[in-house]
């Protein structure tokens, strides 16, 4: 009698646990399917890499069936391509690269990363040799071997990671590689549709979207094709390399102009500016990190240094500019940046300092015969003829006499001329007490000096 009893319940039990699964199941199956669709075309840039990991969050997060990479690009930057193939391989939601239809150079890096690689007919894949990117209308440089062997390598591992051939993908990078029975030495390898598949690089062929989502097993699934969002946009333009050269033109041009007007204005404030969108812009696509800006604080500290406490302009002003154009030209570039890839953004960045200096130069000459430049500048002469005089008259007999240095001239100091104890400048040298001494010129009240023996031109300010 117990027996039964406990044979009841547990048949109860059983019949419960049966029934829940049951119902589960069924409400997975009845819940709606969604796939997102992210486009890859067009040139890839570094503003592309957030937009897709925005949408494989959003995608993980909404419990997608798939994200689907719709591939038709001739390739662009090799660390921006690196920036989404991370986020491939990290991704908990499953990725499938469509190929339609070519995945060349960093293209190819992008689908070897997705989990499955659908091709169309007529697609291509591969031809991924990295390249220096000239001015516009040049052509491309070689790289070093340095870059190749990196490039080579980040292909190898992400073949690996996705149990692809790796010799393959190494082959599509280095022309050295040779793969027997499919591309000798000397050649780039870039596989059709029909030889991925033989090769086992693509996993099947599909056409067309539904075609791609019916091999998958997720045929009439809700589709979602997220856009770029105003951000993502502003992003790309700041990162964009002639942008990027333009808002470091301005922000040094409105930093010289400002140093040159009275108070602190327009030109300082679009400096500034400038500069905070270079660096916020490099910093969002992971260009700039903490030691870039770091270099930066640490540069203007050296020139605030060198202006306010050490006289003349020396060792510390210089390590202060480098340090600055140092964090500039290192937020150029990216992940396996070479000595080669990282003179060519200094060299951009030079170029941009030397455009800064001469519209400077340009500014500050028209700038006082415009409307604007009169508050800005002051034009009112004192001269002679109105009771001024920027010169005593007593200083200047002193003009090119000789005499010693009093005491040490740091740069003021007082030097022994004629018998006489006069206050004194040096030109921006350390001069030491006892040394001949000569005055060169006499500004206003400054009498300038210089070690005796050296030839200068000698300017005397009324």
């Amino acid at each position: 009698m117990r027996m039964a009893r406990w044979i009841r319940v547990c048949a109860i039990l059983l019949g419960s646990g049966l029934l829940c699964t049951w119902a589960a199941l069924h409400a997975q199956q009845s819940a709606p399917r969604i796939v997102y669709v992210v486009p890859i075309d067009g040139i890839i840039d570094l503003g592309l890499a957030p937009f897709v990991q925005r949408v494989l969050d959003e995608a993980t997060a909404a419990n997608a069936a798939a994200v689907v990479l719709d591939i038709n690009t001739l390739g662009g930057r090799v660390d921006g391509a690196v920036q989404i193939r991370d986020a491939l391989l990290n991704s908990r939601v499953r990725t499938v690269a469509f190929v339609d239809k070519r995945a060349i150079s960093a293209g190819a890096l992008i689908a070897l990363a997705a989990e499955k690689i659908a091709m169309a007919d007529g697609g291509t894949i591969g031809a991924a040799a990295p390249v220096l990117a000239g001015a516009p209308g040049a052509a491309a440089q070689p790289v070093g071997e340095k870059t190749v062997s990196y490039v080579r390598k980040e292909f190898r591992a992400t073949a690996e990671a996705r149990k692809r051939p790796p010799l393959l993908a190494e082959a599509m990078v280095d022309a050295d590689v040779k793969v027997p029975g499919v591309i000798d030495k000397g050649k780039l390898l870039t596989l059709t549709t029909n030889e991925a598949l033989k090769l086992k690089v693509a996993d099947f062929r599909a056409n067309t979207l539904d075609e791609v989502l019916e091999q998958l097993g997720i045929e009439g699934a809700e589709i979602r094709r997220p856009a770029h969002n105003w951000a993502e946009h502003f992003v790309r333009f700041l990162t964009h390399p002639m942008v990027s050269s333009l808002l470091i033109t301005v922000a040094l041009l409105g930093i010289v102009i400002e140093l040159r007007t009275p108070g602190f204005g327009v030109p300082g404030a679009l400096g500034i500016a400038s500069l905070a969108l270079f660096l916020w812009g490099h910093w969002l696509v992971q260009l700039v990190g903490w030691e870039e800006l770091l270099l930066v604080v640490v540069g203007i500290a050296l020139l605030a240094l060198e202006l306010l406490v050490i006289p003349g302009f020396g060792i510390t002003g210089v390590l202060g500019i480098l340090a600055i154009l140092g964090a500039l030209a290192l937020g150029m570039v990216g992940s396996g940046a070479t000595a080669q890839v990282i003179m060519e953004a200094a060299m951009r960045v030079v170029f941009a300092v030397l455009l800064a200096l001469v519209g400077s130069l340009v500014l500050l000459r028209f700038l006082p015969q415009l409307p604007f430049g009169r508050r800005l500048i002051l034009r009112t002469g004192l001269d002679a003829a109105r009771g001024y005089a920027s010169t005593p008259a007593s200083d200047l007999q002193w003009l090119g006499r000789r005499g010693r240095a009093w005491s040490p001239l740091r740069p003021a100091g007082i030097a022994d001329i004629d018998g006489q104890r006069v206050d004194v400048v040096s030109d921006g040298e350390l001069v030491e007490a006892g040394a001949p001494i000569e005055v060169i010129r006499v500004d206003g009240n400054r009498i300038v000096v210089r070690r005796a023996g050296e030839v200068r031109r000698e300017e005397v300010t009324t």
